[in-house]
């Protein structure tokens, strides 16, 4: 499947800020109730024992094991990166997670701790969380995180311009960073949902991203009181479906922040199974960010293999 930096056959809607605007709210408006209900409803799906345990595998692989935090030390980051390729150091059936997360000056060590492995190093960049600095600085930290040997860069939008109107300049400035990726780091495009508004505005944040290049489109950054739900992920999930549809291109989607039990997870894998198709269950195309994700799933997945719940104290404190 084609991850082409740009769509052709949308190319022209890209030309100029009016003929963005024209696409963008030429978008079909998002019904907000028919929507929480889909949600919802598919939330209601149950999994039976053999696929849970299936799906719980497929989830831990989907992880990318995340630290953003201001205290973060290279202990503390190399422990992290150990845990994500042996999650269960007493199963070692258990799947590494797909990715461990963290800061720039942490890429380095977070390399080290994962090498020989399939786990892969993202990095927040572009003056995450907030986004707010000259576009010559959030470049500088992109190429900082990348040679430092990142295969992966989370950036985040200028929500500011984005409500502000200002859809070219966004567009300009992913296309800017997609290009500071070059080759080797795929790009996920932050839009911070929870500071968006309406699910409208979240329908033409996901297409400008794509537009512009994302390999993946992410809800937040996990640093606000609203972050990735199962309404915005399935609206999500449509945008990158139907710009498929229309271009060829996949893009994947990853929820990031307040997705703590395996109960959230496996609807969000129902969502994406429902939603977008079966091409989306796969650690390429669908992530979830989370830090304290993985220690419910391994407990889950103990209790399937053993009958018995082994509570908190069995898995790793992160």
């Amino acid at each position: 499947m084609p991850t082409a930096p740009t769509a052709p056959a949308l190319g022209d809607v890209t030309a100029s800020d009016s003929t963005l605007r024209r696409f963008l709210h030429g978008l079909p408006g998002v019904d907000p109730v028919g929507l929480e209900a889909r949600a919802a409803s598919l939330g209601t799906r149950s999994i039976k024992t053999t696929a849970k345990a299936y799906a719980i595998d497929l989830a831990i692989s989907m992880v990318d094991l995340t630290t953003l935090e201001g205290a973060d030390t290279p202990g503390k980051v190399r422990a992290l990166g150990v845990k994500a390729v042996h999650p269960d150091p007493t199963d070692r059936a258990t799947p590494a997670t797909a990715a461990v997360c963290v800061y720039p000056d942490m890429v380095a060590v977070a390399k080290e701790a994962v090498a020989g492995s399939t786990v892969k190093v993202a990095s927040v960049a572009t003056a995450f969380p907030a986004g707010r600095a000259a576009l010559g600085v959030k470049l500088a930290d992109v190429r900082d995180a990348v040679a430092a040997g990142a295969d992966e860069i989370d950036m985040v939008i200028d929500r500011g311009a984005f409500l502000a109107g200002r859809y070219l300049k966004v567009y300009e400035e992913i296309v800017a960073v997609k290009e500071a990726c070059g080759s080797s780091a795929r790009l996920k495009v932050i839009f911070e949902t929870g500071e968006l508004s309406t699910y409208d505005n979240i329908r033409r944040a996901s297409w400008l991203g794509m537009l512009a290049g994302a390999d993946f489109i992410k809800t937040s950054t996990g640093k606000v009181a609203v972050n990735a739900t199962p309404a915005n992920t399935l609206l999500m999930l449509e945008a990158v479906r139907d710009f498929r549809a229309q271009t060829g291109v996949q893009v994947g989607v990853k929820p990031a922040g307040g997705i703590r039990t395996t109960k959230d997870a496996l609807k969000f894998l129902v969502l994406v199974n429902e939603t977008a198709g079966t091409d989306w269950l796969d650690n390429h195309w669908f992530r979830f960010g989370a830090s304290s994700l993985l220690n419910d799933l391994l407990m889950q997945r103990q209790k399937l293999a053993t009958g018995r719940y082994s509570g908190p104290d069995y898995v790793t404190v992160d």
